[in-house]
């Protein structure tokens, strides 16, 4: 199939006659196109343009194409707006539009919707304190793209109206094009945001100018973005309003496709904003032999931060739903520990916050206040909860939704299988049988089947001519434990505990580092003795029987993918960091399990 075609428009001030006569004459020359997105203020800017605006909405013209607005203030907006929010067919949770009138859609508040195969997110209104019913976004707006972006997969588009800061600030140079000569009222959130979304493109209106920025490349990801700012329909410096694209959406493409970088890529232009946050005391940081290109994931020393406590009532969407919030301290909603675990057991957000939710039956989640088992303090829960998590999870032998595909050998209490995405050919996970969250508070039989499997995983590693690294992040809400076994090239097992130490260090915490003379299992037993099931931990075998630790602290912010993130810098692999940039085909993992097994064969404990 071809790649879907989308026109984009800026600031549309009611000029509908306008704007679709230009569509239809684009959509006969060039098309056909599948939809128009529109940034910047859809309404009219005076009563004078109101009747014209009307005809469209009352259905007396005719809109072209399937349009999508964002810009949600102007003449009219809150009449328009407020009798399509009453209106039936909008009610529930509708991310993909509101429908005004036929063909044409409103993008009320923010989130994400795929049209055409393109995955959309958005930011409706504008930044204010006001507190306005229609064309402000509010905190909880921008919560919910912060939760978006954490989720897999890539963002093909990214609509906001205002522009990101740190672009204002590139577009102020003289390469733009005549006629820049208002760059006020850029919104620091939206720099925010785009850096933490990635999106492929980035489209906003507000400025009156036309500017297509270089394409820039990502922290932390390896595709670029493409920042398009679009003028206004009608605007006397004839500006262009109007503009095409046709990408492939991102979840169709390989790794390869998405990674491609164009000849005049450049820098992030938010990486320098966060070069600004780092805290003095990095700047004295006394420099190390290896290259600090390889900690690309930790430029900014302030990644740890506390949660914040506030007086508001309301929740934050982002502790809730992910457990930690970039804002820390400085976030205006509550992060309250209760509603965090009561969405981890499938509560509705809604019904947390406000005690209700609008979106009735059709809601998903649960609207009562769950209670939870626990088999040592005696708490309530639903008699087959345990079978419903067993099913659920993704590696429980028992569950419908496990890859058995990738299993390559099975022992009494644990598997061995591939890992989904592997950094490194040969990449392992060693996983309970059974549903436990981790692997060092079970008992000593466990772990002997554990020794006995790390074992013979150092044995075949050293046959392929490889040292290793045996890793795990125990999360206080980790629900299936799996330890991780890289193999690593023998060239760069000396720098191994270095790169740690010095990621460590770009967290600000420092591991707690022990050696056992020539005796694996030792390392094991001293970690048993540090665990604490009331704290998270990290822990990670090295070469040459060396243990790093480190305790998470209650309010620290850990990077889940901390093991495999520092591995990729070591081994130079920065654009695999992410398991998603490193998906097989379910016939590609089936092989390359087969031949696993067959060079496994000799060194499985379990044959």
């Amino acid at each position: 199939m071809s790649p879907p075609r989308i026109l984009l428009c800026g600031d549309v001030f009611g000029r509908l006659n306008q704007l679709y006569k230009r569509v239809v004459s684009v959509n006969k020359s060039a098309g056909p196109f599948d939809a128009l997105l529109c940034v910047g203020q859809f309404f009219p800017d005076s009563t004078d343009q109101l009747d014209e605006f009307m005809d469209y909405v009352e259905g007396r013209s005719v809109i072209p194409l399937s349009t999508y607005f964002i810009g949600d203030y102007g003449v009219g907006a809150a009449k328009v707006l407020l009798a399509s929010s009453k209106d039936s067919a909008n009610q529930g949770f509708k991310m993909d539009g509101l429908k005004i009138c036929a063909n044409l859609h409103w993008l009320k508040g923010s989130g994400k919707f795929t049209l055409h195969g393109l995955s959309v997110a958005y930011l409706s209104g504008r930044r204010s304190s006001d507190g306005l019913p229609f064309g402000t976004y509010t905190q909880d707006d921008v919560d919910v793209l912060r939760a978006i972006a954490e989720e897999p997969g890539v963002i093909d588009l990214f609509l906001t109206n205002e522009w990101p800061t740190e672009v204002s600030n590139r577009a102020a140079t003289p390469d733009v094009p005549p006629g820049v000569s208002d760059l006020s009222g850029s919104d620091a959130t939206i720099s925010e945001l785009a850096m933490e979304i990635k999106p492929r493109y980035h489209i906003a209106g507000t400025k009156g100018v036309f500017f297509a920025r270089e394409p820039y490349s990502n922290v932390d990801a390896v595709h670029v973005t493409r920042f398009l700012g679009l003028a206004s329909v009608g605007n006397k410096e004839k500006q262009k309003f109007i503009h095409a694209i046709s990408p492939i959406p991102s979840s169709t493409m390989s790794a390869a496709e998405i990674s491609m970088k164009p000849p005049n890529t450049t820098l992030s232009p938010y990486t320098l904003t966060e070069r600004k946050a780092e805290s003095s005391d990095s700047a004295k940081r006394s420099s190390n032999s290896v290259s600090e290109s390889q900690y690309w994931r930790y430029d900014v020393s302030q990644k740890r931060q506390k949660y914040g406590t506030s007086d508001g009532n309301k929740l934050c969407f982002k502790f809730t739903s992910s457990g930690s919030c970039p804002r820390g301290e400085k976030c205006n909603f509550h992060h309250d520990m209760d509603a965090r675990e009561q969405s981890q057991r499938g509560v509705c957000f809604d019904f947390l916050n406000k005690g209700k939710c609008e979106r009735g039956p059709d809601c998903n989640f649960k609207h009562s206040f769950q209670n939870e088992v626990d088999s040592q303090s005696g708490k309530r829960r639903s008699g087959n909860a345990g079978t419903n998590r067993s099913r659920e999870c993704w590696f429980c032998l028992s569950s419908p939704n496990i890859e058995s595909h990738l299993i390559v050998s099975v022992g009494e209490s644990f598997y061995c299988a591939l890992a989904k995405g592997p950094l490194v050919p040969d990449h392992i996970l060693i996983v309970p049988v059974e549903h436990f969250p981790n692997t060092l508070s079970l008992g000593p039989e466990f772990e002997s089947e554990i020794n006995r499997l790390q074992n013979s995983l150092r044995k075949y590693y050293k046959s392929q001519g490889k040292e290793f690294v045996f890793f795990e992040w125990v999360s206080k809400r980790s629900t299936h434990a799996n330890l991780q076994a890289v193999p690593i090239p023998t060239s760069r097992a000396h720098a191994v505990q270095n790169i740690f130490d010095m990621a460590a260090e770009k967290l600000g915490f420092k591991f707690v580092i022990s050696k056992s003379a020539d005796a694996p299992g030792e390392g094991r037993k001293s970690l048993r003795t540090q665990f604490d099931s009331d704290h998270s931990f990290f822990y990670a075998e090295l070469p040459e029987c060396v243990t790093l630790s480190h305790v998470i602290e209650e309010n620290e912010i850990f990077p889940a993918q901390f093991g495999r993130e520092v591995l990729a810098g070591l081994l130079n692999m920065a654009d695999k960091a992410d398991w998603r940039n490193c998906t097989h085909s379910k016939e590609e993992e089936t092989k390359m399990a087969k031949e696993f097994k067959i060079r496994f064969e000799e060194f499985d404990p379990n044959k």
